[in-house]
């Protein structure tokens, strides 16, 4: 039996030992100089601060991925990776999200732990921390899930677009719950590649209805067959309009000219991000915080302006009173990097991450959010039929 006693005690110890040294573990690879919350956050309160958010919403994003690997890997309570990536800012997990096709983990709701905070002397929650954030992951590209994560990597990429796939249903099920429970206003979404075009498209439908979540959005995808080809389109459009121009034509040709750059321009003004126009039905203005890497080729279209097409209708909403923000976003600002270096998700949470910030103009974003700032068509009047 002294044996037996013996054997299990040591195989407790190898876990532990495996645990402290796996890669992922929380003090190996997590933020070095974040502090846990405490009585000063009651004074002056870690999430006023950009820097601290930005660190903890990718800490909670890497606590999903490392919920999946958990799973995969058939760790236990006593060794599982995933917690202390939520439990060292007093948060507890409170919901998994499942892609009922394989079963794997995709997202979780992480809420304000306040047995935790009491413990250390936080009576209350610190001004700025939401009572619960969604976190979604992106694409890991090994074990079971590789095949339902691909799939959805290829329906954004040909379609731009998430809606069809089961995840975006159960994630947005998921954010109005917390929404509707504990209010917009306390309730963040945050993600990561594949899973930060998820935020970003629960995150717009829920605006849709009038409840504004702040959005994270780290490394989000920008590529895709249909932006190409939109793209594609509206330069040789461009093109097309710049050689009429130079086309000598009488007076008669020369109004017919006039009439459609007008036309045009109005066209053009639609895709400007969000400049001088009107919410729908009085929403406020949604803006969602992007983190991208100028190296990392599936997030830096984010970073295109108006382009230059767009320069003359820009002309015509300049100085507006009613002017809108697409994004707010935080450039990585460390040169030339590789694309597995600059579309990790641990960069975004090292002590020498180096941010450009600004209130950005995207193009890309502007047409993604435009259905919410553009009045809806209007719709035609009908006439009950006489008997």
């Amino acid at each position: 039996m002294a044996n037996s006693s013996g054997e299990v005690q040591e195989v407790q110890i190898v876990m532990v030992q495996e645990e402290e040294a796996h890669p992922y573990a929380f003090h190996v690879s997590g933020p070095r100089n974040v502090a846990s919350p405490n009585w000063r956050d009651l004074i002056s309160s870690s999430w006023k601060n950009e820097n601290y958010k930005r660190t903890v919403f990718s800490c909670f994003i890497q606590a999903v991925y490392l919920l999946e690997d958990d799973r995969q890997e058939n760790r236990t309570e006593e060794n599982a990776l995933a917690p202390n990536w939520w439990r060292s800012f007093k948060y507890k997990l409170t919901q998994t999200l499942i892609d009922e096709r394989d079963g794997s983990i995709f997202g979780a709701v992480l809420e304000w732990d306040r047995t935790a905070a009491l413990a250390d002397m936080v009576f209350i929650r610190p001004s700025g921390a939401p009572k619960a954030v969604l976190a979604l992951r992106g694409t890991i590209l090994k074990g079971p899930t590789i095949r339902r994560d691909i799939e959805d990597d290829l329906r954004f990429l040909a379609w731009e677009s998430l809606k069809g796939s089961v995840r975006f249903k159960v994630a947005l099920e998921a954010l109005r719950s917390v929404a509707e429970m504990y209010g917009s206003s306390n309730v963040c979404v945050a993600g990561h590649s594949l899973g930060a075009g998820f935020a970003l498209q629960v995150g717009k439908a829920l605006a849709k209805e009038g409840m504004f979540v702040e959005a994270h959005l780290f490394n989000p995808p920008s590529v895709s067959m249909a932006m190409s080809l939109r793209n594609m389109g509206e330069r040789a459009g461009f093109a097309w309009k710049r050689f009429k121009s130079m086309l000598p034509s009488s007076s008669e040709t020369q109004a017919i000219t006039d009439d459609g750059e007008k036309a045009n321009t109005a066209g053009l003004r639609n895709w400007i991000p969000l400049l001088g126009l009107k919410t729908s039905m009085g929403l406020k203005n949604w803006v969602p915080n992007l983190y991208v890497n100028n190296s990392d080729y599936i997030c830096c279209s984010y970073t295109d302006g108006d382009g230059t097409e767009d320069k003359e209708a820009d002309k015509e909403n300049t100085g507006s009173a009613n002017q809108q923000v697409a994004a707010k976003l935080f450039v990585m600002s460390k040169g030339k990097q590789k694309f597995l270096e600059a579309h990790g998700l641990e960069q975004w949470w090292s002590d020498d991450v180096q941010l450009q910030q600004a209130l950005h103009n995207s193009k890309l974003m502007s047409r993604q959010l435009k259905s919410l700032y553009t009045f809806p068509a209007s719709q035609p009047t009908q006439r009950t039929p006489q008997t």
